[in-house]
């Protein structure tokens, strides 16, 4: 029987969606980073379900540099679970994550890594600039992160990201969670711990197209405040508690008018405008529920939140 390799110090998790073009010169970077930082060291590359040649980039890395390995989902479970995926793998006393199209610059693995031996148990990212989205997009960004930490009560710095480095110790708290709709950003800062910040400048993308879709961005906005809040219900309670009030006093106001002053209720129009905004709220409101609701049932199903298909390892069971 093979004794099992040592654990190295530095692991860095890559998730990879059709990123095919990035991946050869993201290594390229990283082990010459890597080399220089650390005795021993692994990159885990985690194709989340890839349409184009990425998993046979990944072989085609893996064969060359042992310690490179490659992880493949059997199909797109999305960007969180295929960093899960690597987090789950990782051996290192110390693990990097970070996305593959090299605008997560690899040369600031060093510093996160300085940071960590320092003491630190989670170093942070906080990009200082974003010239190369638009406008809309970053004061949308900007905007999430402002209403996910009023209504989670935890802190979200604009401009955070999965670029971060994370201890062993933390690595392991965070294997323990078993939720769907999985946020790591926030989970992140949930569970504590002792940690840094280091400031980076966002470099353009290497190839391709980003992946994030104003849809996709939007859902996983609501996955992020859904899984930490349920203050959007309790605004629907406030609303609903508002509405019924606006409901008595028209009421009285109506049988006043009647009965008091022998005068039909003016504003028909008015009435039916009010009605109708009513109904929308309580509509709108019913549609949140039924959101939570559905939260409840797929947690309830307790499925595996990826499965994977193969790797570049043929004793990784």
């Amino acid at each position: 029987m093979t004794a099992a390799a040592p654990s190295p110090e530095i692991s860095v998790v890559v998730p990879a969606h059709n990123e095919e073009a990035n991946l050869e010169p993201l290594c390229l970077q990283l082990a010459s980073v890597l080399e220089e930082a650390s005795s021993s060291w692994e990159i885990l590359l985690c194709d989340d379900g890839s349409t184009d040649g990425t998993w046979g980039s990944i072989r085609g890395l893996s064969k060359a540099e042992p310690r490179i390995h490659g992880v493949r989902l059997s199909r797109n479970f999305g960007h969180q679970y295929a960093l899960l995926a690597g987090l789950q793998r990782a051996r290192g006393a110390a693990v990097v994550t970070m996305d593959a199209d090299l605008q997560h610059p690899p040369r600031v693995v060093a510093e996160l890594i300085t940071k960590w031996r320092g003491g630190a148990k989670v170093v942070k990212t906080l990009r200082r600039g974003t010239l190369h989205a638009g406008w809309l997009r970053r004061s949308a960004s900007n905007a999430f992160y402002h209403v996910f930490s009023a209504l989670s009560g935890v802190h979200l710095e604009p401009g955070m990201a999965d670029f971060r480095l994370l201890d062993r110790q933390v690595v392991d708290a965070l294997r323990e969670f078993e939720e769907e709709g999985l946020f790591l950003r926030g989970i992140v800062e949930w569970v504590g711990y002792d940690s840094a910040l280091v400031p980076f400048d966002v470099a353009a993308r290497a190839s391709g197209k980003s992946k994030y879709s104003w849809w996709r961005m939007l859902r996983f906005a609501w996955h992020g405040v859904s899984s930490f809040s349920i203050v959007p219900l309790r605004v629907g309670i406030v609303l609903g508690l508002s509405s019924s009030v606006v409901a008595f006093i028209s009421v009285i106001y109506a049988i006043v008018s009647k009965w008091g002053l022998g005068e039909a209720v003016p504003g028909w129009t008015s009435s039916v405008a009010i009605t109708s905004f009513l109904f929308g709220v309580l509509f709108v409101y019913l549609g949140l529920l039924g959101e939570y609701i559905g939260r409840i049932l797929v947690e309830s199903r307790r499925r595996p939140r990826y499965l994977v298909s193969d790797t570049t390892d043929a004793n990784d069971g």
